[in-house]
């Protein structure tokens, strides 16, 4: 077990500690940061001959900056992982677990047992707002594109450039509120889904497990994992749920939905905007 929050990223300990280090350990400090990024590729001893230091020193800087030994260091990067920080750790990617991986986050996200009474509520709500940012922003946008395909008066917030209150005023009772919030969301994403309850609005957020504790401002719950094998998070489960999900908005809105879809192809053809 690390004995300093494992929270804190390890380059930020060293730079904290850098001019306590002996010359030394400043070299050992050099090379595990220029090495972190394929730190599972070798052992302590290796990291120790590239930085010409002996393993004493290597050890000497693991406990000076709080970790047992040199699997302590790895488990940290692996937690550092987890919450969303692209770091590599495993290595060169096994392709095969990966798409395992991402079949297997599929299949969970658009079997999800709520995804039909989800896309009922949006299909019957007066107004539909999706909002999302950072990572979840392109998630959002694209469930707004084909949720507007299906039924009229979706917007997306936060428009670019703007802030997100002045969306949340006028909604009630008949509208619905999709949140998009993956892991590493901004710190007002708590209080927008509040905000977002209190209107009276039906509030659907779409997040992954991370996400859990915001739960209980949900109308109803979408959760969707999201793949982190290689450095950067797979969104490929998320995007799946939103076709899946925009295709039962389109199923449900019966007559109305494919009668849009036509207007919305000859608007297309008369503007010339499409191939």
């Amino acid at each position: 077990m690390t004995t300093q929050s494992t929270r804190q990223p390890i380059d930020e300990r060293i730079a904290e500690r850098h001019d306590l280090l002996s010359p030394q350990e400043r070299r050992a400090a050099a090379t595990l940061l220029e090495h972190l990024d394929d730190l599972a590729t070798y052992r302590a001893a290796e990291l120790a001959d590239l930085a010409g230091v002996s393993r004493a020193t290597m050890s000497r800087l693991f406990r000076s900056l709080g970790f047992e030994g040199f699997d302590d260091v790895r488990d940290h990067l692996r937690v550092l992982r987890t919450s969303g920080e692209p770091r590599r750790v495993d290595g060169a990617p096994n392709t095969a677990a990966v798409a395992a991986g991402e079949h297997a986050a599929i299949v969970r996200a658009i079997e999800h047992p709520r995804l039909p009474e989800a896309a009922g509520l949006i299909a019957l709500a007066d107004r539909v707002l999706v909002a999302g940012w950072r990572n979840s922003y392109p998630v959002a946008l694209h469930l707004r594109e084909q949720l507007a395909q299906a039924r009229d008066d979706v917007r997306i917030a936060p428009v670019p450039g703007q802030t997100t209150g002045e969306e949340l005023v006028g909604l009630g009772a008949d509208d619905v509120v999709v949140v998009v919030g993956f892991r590493r969301r901004p710190s007002h994403f708590g209080r927008f889904l509040g905000a977002a309850r209190a209107t009276g609005a039906t509030v659907v957020p779409v997040a992954d497990p991370s996400a859990l504790g915001h739960a209980s401002s949900a109308s109803v719950w979408l959760e969707c994992p999201l793949q982190h094998e290689l450095a950067f998070d797979s969104y490929a489960a998320p995007m799946a749920l939103v076709s899946v999900l925009a295709d039962a908005v389109l199923a449900a809105c019966r007559r109305t939905g494919p009668a849009r879809v036509r207007a919305i192809t000859e608007t297309y053809e008369t503007l010339g905007e499409v191939e």
